[in-house]
C-alpha cells in the first residue's frame, strides 16, 4: 500500500480542544534505514509491526505495511529496537473529509508538535486548520526514524 501524507509543525496548542481522541504511543525502530524501516509500536492497548519503504523523490509517498499485534509482542521488540524509542501523545483531529494526528513528543523530543495528515493523492486540497505550522514534508528531520537518533533537543 503506498502511503501519501503531508507533515506540518504546529503553530499552537489549540487543535487539543478540536481532538476526538488521544493514545499514548511508544515506538522503536528494528531497522531505521530509508530503504525500509521497520517499526515497532504500541498505540494504547495495541501493538503493531510496520515495514516502510524509501520515500518518492517528492518525499510526500512510500511503501508502508502494517500488521497488528499483541502488545505484549510489541513490548518484547520494543526491547530489541535500537537506541532512541519514541514516546508521543497522538491526537486525532476531523476536519473536512480528512483526519489530522498530531504528535506531541515527549523526553528526548520535548517541544516538538507536528500534524500529519493523509491524502488519496498527492495534489490532493484539504482544509487547513489555524493551528498548521510550517510545512515539513521533505525535511528528513522530522521523520520519526530520524527523531529517534537524533532528537529534537539536541538539534
Amino acid at each position: 500500500m503506498i502511503e501519501i501524507e503531508r507533515k506540518f509543525l504546529v503553530s499552537s496548542d489549540a487543535f487539543k480542544s478540536c481532538a476526538l481522541r488521544k493514545n499514548h504511543i511508544a515506538q522503536g525502530y528494528l531497522n531505521s534505514n530509508p530503504e525500509r524501516a521497520v517499526r515497532v509500536r504500541i498505540k494504547g492497548e495495541k501493538g503493531f509491526l510496520t515495514i516502510k519503504g524509501k520515500s518518492n523523490e517528492s518525499g510526500l509517498s512510500r511503501y508502508e505495511w502494517e500488521k497488528e499485534i499483541s502488545a505484549t509482542e510489541a513490548q518484547e521488540l520494543l526491547a530489541l529496537c535500537e537506541k532512541g524509542v519514541i514516546e508521543k501523545t497522538r491526537y486525532e483531529i476531523p476536519l473536512g473529509h480528512h483526519l489530522f494526528e498530531v504528535d506531541e513528543f515527549h523526553g528526548e523530543n520535548e517541544g516538538l508538535i507536528i500534524a500529519e495528515v493523509e491524502l488519496q493523492s498527492e495534489n490532493e486540497i484539504f482544509e487547513k486548520p489555524i493551528w498548521l505550522g510550517k510545512e515539513v514534508s521533505h525535511d528528513e528531520r522530522y521523520y520519526n526514524s530520524y527523531l529517534s537518533q537524533h532528537p529534537f533537543t539536541s538539534w
